[in-house]
């Protein structure tokens, strides 16, 4: 048994520090490095992706709408060509300071209300799906299974991969509870750990209310921005290996 354990990183900006993302990328297998939009300044991408590449870490492209002040959580309604750009701006940006860092961009995963978005909405979806077909047809995404973004994805040719989440609690359809009700967002370092163990092993989590639903993942996310982060990551990395788990990028062998 094998998955992949990934973060959001990268998401500093100036003088302002959110998340350790160095001690965080002594745990992780891929980082999901913000772009610019949502989050993050040319320092803090270029820092990222330099010490990604000096652990061996697997940098992915981690595309949001443009909204600093709200962190790339609020929906916005943009014409599809529109984030089509947007998109391809931000992988291009990442993949400067992975060239620099003797490494690349080696996937995408949409961002915050992005993400959320294009579970559903067709047309972002296959915006998305446009913008990486159209910079490099090889590389994976990354995203919630079942969502209109991985099926656009597939059906265009890319490589998709799904992905559960650590510390955020699943609705009965399988889809995120959102931040703003409370308990979506999972806090014990032991339970989290037990949870991606059961997503690991078994494909399922539970749900808010008690049921069981499917959560095949090629990969885990722990968020960074969390607090106490990177305690958790470490409860999930070694829960994992105590399970017989072998963590490994999905995208293979990055050194």
């Amino acid at each position: 048994m094998q998955i992949d354990l990934n973060a959001d990183l990268g998401e500093s900006f100036g003088s302002w520090t959110l998340g350790d993302d160095d001690a965080m990328l002594e745990v992780v297998t891929s980082a999901n490095v913000a772009c610019g939009f949502h989050a993050g300044d040319p320092s803090v991408l270029r820092h990222s992706c330099d010490r990604a590449a000096e652990r061996g870490v697997a940098i992915g492209a981690q595309v949001g709408y443009r909204d600093l002040p709200g962190f790339g959580r609020r929906f916005i309604d943009m014409v599809p060509a529109e984030l089509t750009d947007d998109v391809l701006y931000q992988i291009g940006a990442l993949e400067a300071f992975a060239k620099v860092a003797g490494t690349r961009v080696r996937y995408v995963k949409p961002h915050g209300a992005l993400y959320n978005a294009i579970v559903h909405h067709e047309a972002q979806a296959a915006a998305v799906v446009e913008a990486v077909v159209s910079y490099d047809r090889t590389l994976p995404v990354l995203g919630l299974p079942g969502s209109a973004w991985l099926r656009l994805a597939e059906e265009a040719g890319l490589t998709t991969v799904g992905e559960a989440f650590a510390d955020r609690a699943y609705t009965p359809e399988g889809t995120l509870v959102s931040r703003r009700e409370a308990g979506a967002v999972l806090h014990d370092p032991g339970e989290i750990a037990e949870r991606c163990v059961r997503i690991a092993t078994k494909g399922e989590v539970v749900a808010t209310d008690g049921s069981i639903v499917a959560a095949p993942a090629g990969s885990l996310c722990v968020h960074g921005d969390s607090p106490g982060a990177v305690e958790i990551a470490r409860h999930v990395r070694a829960g994992l290996e105590q399970a017989g788990v072998s963590l490994t990028p999905f995208v293979g062998e990055v050194r």
